[in-house]
């Protein structure tokens, strides 16, 4: 039996995976990993990966973006079954990739960090009975997300920043307040992110002393401004620099509760999703997760 399984999402990166996949086969059977399975409708990794958990598979391989990596790490959060992951990333933003250090590595060298078999457990997120790896965002970053799915005449980071750059003008904000950061007040918000690794979209460095080995999630918030300073906090965002702005508040969490005036929309891993009510609580669960990542890239 084979303890290593991939796991493809046909549709990540646009459908570019297509023909990338002769070479990906070729470059894990290589190494005697043989089993591939691809999903057939939106959202199916994680039953798959269950099925895979329950055939004794020890390594699952998500070939896929954020969302793809995500839903696998649910089945195996809520297996309890010491499952690693590890990453070919083919989506748009590869956010969770550029955590683990291989958003720029070829089947080949992953399938290298698979059969040498070093993993290293970090922590993840939980809001609204699901666990995110990478983040979990309400207001202006869920409107971009919802935007993005229309943009059709662009691939990667490029589907974010133009869905931004669109919806930086229009979108109105939303009230949000918060019990767990004494510093914020119910207040309008243009945006709230809730980090646990430090990039989000791509392009954006939205949490960039985020580490996922420090047993807390980092949340900022965005305090609704004019258009300059909503271009300003666009930039600084691209480059990390926007902690410190004076419409910024930022801080390291391992509780958190945000209470809207109706149930929020909210981008969890490149996912969209509703919330079941107008609180939502988040938490970081500490090393829960073995996964495969470069030498040195975990902090």
């Amino acid at each position: 039996m084979e303890t290593t399984c991939l796991i493809v999402n046909p549709a990540a990166g646009r459908g570019e995976i297509h023909a990338a996949l002769p070479d990906l086969r070729a470059a894990f059977s290589a190494r005697g990993i043989s089993t591939i399975l691809e999903t057939a409708a939106p959202g199916e990794e994680e039953e798959l990966a269950a099925q895979a958990i329950r055939a004794g598979t020890q390594t699952i391989v998500a070939v896929g973006g954020d969302g793809t990596c995500g839903r696998i790490a649910n089945a195996i959060l809520r297996s309890a079954v010491p499952v690693r992951l590890a990453v070919v990333p083919a989506g748009t933003g590869n956010d969770f990739a550029k955590t683990l250090g291989v958003n720029r590595y070829a089947p080949e060298q992953v399938v290298d960090l698979v059969v040498r078999g070093v993993a290293t457990r970090i922590d993840v997120g939980a809001a609204d009975g699901y666990y995110f790896l990478n983040s979990c965002g309400f207001g202006f970053d869920a409107s971009v997300l919802e935007a993005s799915k229309g943009v059709r005449f662009l691939k990667g980071n490029a589907v974010y920043i133009y869905s931004a750059l669109t919806k930086l003008f229009s979108y109105r904000g939303t009230e949000v307040s918060a019990d767990g950061v004494s510093s914020v007040k119910n207040a309008p918000m243009l945006m709230v992110t809730v980090s646990n690794g430090r990039f989000l979209g791509g392009a954006f460095k939205i949490a960039p002393h985020a580490s996922v080995l420090d047993g807390k999630l980092d949340v900022c918030f965005f305090r609704d401004s004019n258009v300059a300073a909503r271009v300003a906090l666009f930039l600084g965002a691209m480059r990390g620099t926007h902690i410190g702005m004076s419409s910024v508040s930022a801080a390291s969490v391992q509780h958190l509760a945000l209470t809207f005036p109706t149930s929020p929309l909210m981008e969890m891993d490149g996912e969209l999703r509703v919330a079941r009510s107008r609180t939502v609580e988040l938490t970081c669960v500490p090393r829960a997760l073995s996964v495969v990542a470069a030498p040195g890239a975990i902090v």
